[in-house]
């Protein structure tokens, strides 16, 4: 890796893909939620009293899945964003929503019918987690199963009520809709993703590695191209909170019977503090 490369942030012109956070302020990162809504609000609760003016926040991925309240967990994400926003001197932008592997995967379950074995890319999905997600937003696993039998025209039947039941909850799509890739400071200090990154690619070549992480993520030795940490919300080997000279990871198991985990880092990218509900 050159000096240059080193120093290269990410594309300022992609904001569809990555979120750009001021530097020099403090910045609240949120691990993996999973569906847990009781911890969400806890940790929720904890933030409102811990967070002061000009603090900003980015939320690392994974609110859907695992949990069974899918859906009251988004809207407990919504309701906190808007009470924060609120405040004085918080801004529209001072809170970033990053897509995890449960919202990739939600985004490619709607557009099964194009799935060249959509049997297999179901069950493998069930496997990962995706199933109280389709429950929460009125889809039946007998159901899915009977429309790969049917064929094509049956899925996108299945899959078009599924994105009209979650267009009737207020938000539900538009959240959906806006997630970042990866979100980093204007500072070059931090860059936040879900669960983690190639170290040999640059951030404009990740694909997905943001949302399944790659096993070198954690023996990260240097900087990886100028950022002083790389903060990750998902670990899909549960190897817990990890905090490192270069690396971050905030998954404490939520959704898996652990706590949830948010950490503040400072302007200088250090960690000053670390709260869980």
């Amino acid at each position: 890796m050159t000096i240059e490369a080193e120093r290269t942030p990410p594309p300022a012109s992609e904001p569809n893909v990555f979120a750009t956070l001021r530097g020099g302020g403090r910045i609240w990162a949120i691990g993996a939620i999973r569906g847990e809504v009781a911890r969400l609000h806890a940790l929720h609760i904890r933030l409102a009293a811990e967070c002061k003016p000009g603090d900003q926040l980015v939320y690392l991925g994974d609110y859907l899945g695992h949990g069974t309240l899918v859906r009251e967990t988004v809207d407990e994400i919504l309701l906190f964003r808007r009470a924060y926003i609120a405040r004085p001197g918080v801004g529209l932008d001072d809170v970033v929503y990053l897509r995890g592997t449960q919202e990739e995967m939600w985004q490619k379950l709607l557009q099964l019918q194009f799935a060249p074995n959509p049997g297999d890319v179901l069950r493998w999905m069930l496997d990962h987690g995706i199933g109280p997600t389709i429950a929460a937003y009125g889809g039946t696993l007998d159901e899915a199963f009977v429309c790969v039998r049917d064929g094509t025209l049956s899925l996108t039947r299945w899959t078009g009520l599924l994105r009209q039941t979650m267009r009737t909850y207020d938000g539900h799509t538009a959240l959906i809709s806006v997630l970042k890739h990866a979100a980093f400071t204007d500072d070059s200090t931090l860059l936040f993703t879900h669960a983690g990154l190639d170290p040999s690619r640059p951030p404009s070549a990740q694909g997905d590695s943001f949302w399944w992480g790659s096993s070198a993520f954690s023996t990260m030795s240097e900087p990886y191209y100028g950022f002083k940490l790389v903060v990750r919300g998902a670990d899909h080997r549960s190897g817990g909170v990890m905090l490192g000279t270069h690396i971050a990871t905030l998954d404490s198991g939520s959704g898996y019977g652990g706590p949830l985990t948010a950490a503040c880092f400072g302007s200088d990218g250090n960690i000053l503090q670390l709260i869980e509900a």
